[in-house]
């Protein structure tokens, strides 16, 4: 198990670094593909991930990443209020066919998965995109990887005893400081090998905040799981589940990184 977790895991950062290095259309696209199986993820848990429902959900996500695309995100309100305006729509034509929470799952995927995971893009698009975008993994992986660590070797106090045992405060902390340190770590390398000039303090504050609410992240799809049931997602990726399964982190992460790269320049 851990050997296949492990192969994986390399193939898929192999990938992740190719995709989000190369940027551009590419990137996108190759969100626009990630976002709809996590999309087909989420809706498979509300039953509705074959039904006009869903596709009513997967259309969303589909113009989304086509305004992205073209660089149109200026219609996003507007696809927003159309967007539930079909939703209420095919809910209320089919009634009873599906349930409220059905309704409400439909219309909170489309901004959790598909809107959220954009802003890898959206980041890799701005100035220092290319550097910048490792914060979001950084911040959210390697703070998995440190509060692992650190709970395993002093964690007592427990984070969130009901829903995830495992954690602790301990872990947490120990994952926001490791990940503010790969945030310097990054920054000390970019100045010395690629010729730049960022603030290690800079780097250091981002992916500290982003490791911060990448435990909220993960801690909101276990939670989602665990009302459902279900131990992962799906099983796209051996060893580690389906997509929300291993970007239930990044899918917090992404946005902060954006917004604080874009407020702190």
């Amino acid at each position: 198990m851990f050997k296949t977790r492990l192969l994986s895991g390399i193939v898929l950062v192999i990938v992740l670094a190719a995709v989000v290095g190369y940027g551009g259309n590419v990137l996108v696209l190759f969100l626009a593909a990630i976002s709809l199986i996590g999309l087909k993820e989420l809706y498979r848990v509300a039953e509705v991930h074959n039904r006009w429902l869903g596709a009513a959900g997967y259309l969303a996500a589909v113009l989304y990443y086509a305004l992205l695309f073209t660089g149109s995100l200026g219609y996003m309100t507007m696809l927003s209020i159309l967007f539930l305006v079909l939703v209420m729509g095919v809910y209320v034509f089919s009634f009873p066919a599906y349930r409220a929470e059905q309704v409400t799952t439909i219309y909170f995927g489309f901004f959790y998965v598909a809107v959220m995971l954009s802003y890898i893009y959206q980041t890799r698009m701005l100035e220092d995109g290319a550097v910048l975008v490792c914060l979001i993994f950084l911040s959210s992986w390697g703070c998995d990887t440190c509060a692992y660590c650190v709970g395993m070797l002093i964690g007592k106090h427990k984070m969130a005893p009901k829903l995830s045992p495992k954690k602790s405060v301990e872990g947490g902390i120990g994952g926001i400081v490791g990940a503010a340190l790969l945030g310097v770590l990054l920054a000390l390398g970019v100045n010395a090998w690629a010729g730049m000039s960022v603030s290690p303090a800079y780097y250091g504050i981002i992916c500290g905040a982003g490791g911060a609410i990448s435990q909220v992240g993960d801690l909101a799809a276990s939670a989602i799981k665990r009302n459902h049931d279900i131990k992962d997602y799906g099983n796209l990726i051996p060893g580690h589940g389906g997509i929300l399964d291993r970007f239930d982190s990044v899918i917090f992460t992404a946005p902060i990184i954006y917004y604080l790269a874009t407020f702190l320049a």
